[in-house]
């Protein structure tokens, strides 16, 4: 279904998984799209089927270093988001969050187009209440290896609301929890792409701790759902809200599930729990339902079975290439 009105739209970390499936929605939609990306963690993969439209094209680029394009409105979503990618150059993390929430947001207040900031949970850190809520300030260690990312997400937060408030920019602030499903990058580190590509191979099921620490998992569809019904609300919806599933599970028991829906011979084996890993996240998304109607509806089996097959295909394909 095509909005009414189209409108120039950049997104930032478009290649990447969540900005992919964001690309193909605005597409649809029929807003002309830019996709910007440098590629680090982003595939061409992910948007080489949106090349052949006539409403969308690719730039590769770094939002660490100024951006000067036309837009109405501005999805920031670069940045590597799991801990085997953050961690590799945290010092560029650092940068792209808050030198790109910087040029994101000069961006906006020149263009005067409305900017959504995908933050994260992580800026809770370990939390001391739970399901967390908005208004939670977070319990994060600034000087861990994970603080590149918590810290340079909650410094972008800092700057967005500043920018609204001394120079009138138009900001929209989500907070996403883990998301899952087709084009999750197959070596990022998260749980939900190591049990299946794990259990694909035959390969053990590595569990960190004990596996008695919980998430919440939000399919894909359902959080680009969240993030275009938050950039469409009214001009006093700036967040921060919470975008993610309230059902909440242990990660062994994921591990049981995929094992299960993959019919894998693979043994779960245990790891020491890497430092600053939470022990619970889950969302409170009280606010998300009543500010913008807004709640998941993929349950985690149906999703799990879609990402399943995309990584099934995908390891064939890889197989064929090789072979």
């Amino acid at each position: 279904m095509k909005d009414l009105v189209r409108k120039r739209v950049l997104v930032t970390g478009g290649a990447g998984f969540l900005g992919s499936h964001l690309c193909d929605s605005l597409v649809r939609s029929g807003h002309d799209v830019l996709c910007v990306d440098n590629f680090f963690t982003g595939r061409k993969d992910n948007v080489a089927h949106l090349l052949n439209q006539s409403n969308f094209e690719i730039l590769r680029h770094d939002i660490s270093f100024p951006l000067y394009v036309e837009v109405d409105e501005i999805f920031n979503l670069a940045c590597p988001a799991s801990p085997v990618h953050y961690q590799f150059d945290p010092v560029q993390t650092t940068k792209t969050s808050v030198m790109g929430a910087i040029n994101m947001l000069g961006l906006a207040k020149r263009t005067g187009a409305t900017v959504f900031q995908a933050s994260t949970s992580e800026v809770y850190g370990d939390p001391t209440i739970h399901p967390q809520t908005e208004d939670y300030r977070g319990n994060v260690n600034p000087l861990g290896p994970r603080a590149c990312y918590d810290e340079g997400k909650r410094a972008a937060e800092t700057l967005f609301f500043d920018y609204r408030r001394q120079h009138g920019v138009k900001i929209k602030v989500a907070r996403i929890f883990n998301t899952y499903g087709p084009r999750m990058h197959p070596n990022d580190g998260r749980v939900v792409s190591n049990f299946i590509t794990q259990a694909l191979r035959g390969d053990d099921i590595t569990l960190f701790g004990a596996g008695t620490q919980t998430r919440a998992f939000c399919y894909v569809s359902d959080l680009i759902d969240g993030i275009r019904r938050m950039m469409a609300s009214g001009a006093d919806v700036v967040g921060p809200i919470n975008l993610g599933n309230p059902h909440e599970i242990s990660v062994r028991a994921l591990a049981e599930t995929v094992l299960r829906l993959t019919r894998s011979a693979s043994r779960i084996v245990f790891r020491p729990l890497p430092q600053d890993d939470p022990m619970q996240r889950c969302p409170d998304i009280s606010r998300a339902r009543a500010m913008l109607d807004w709640a998941p509806s993929v349950a985690l089996e149906e999703g799990l079975g879609q990402t399943i097959d995309y990584f099934s295909d995908l390891m064939a394909t890889n197989m064929r290439e090789i072979a």
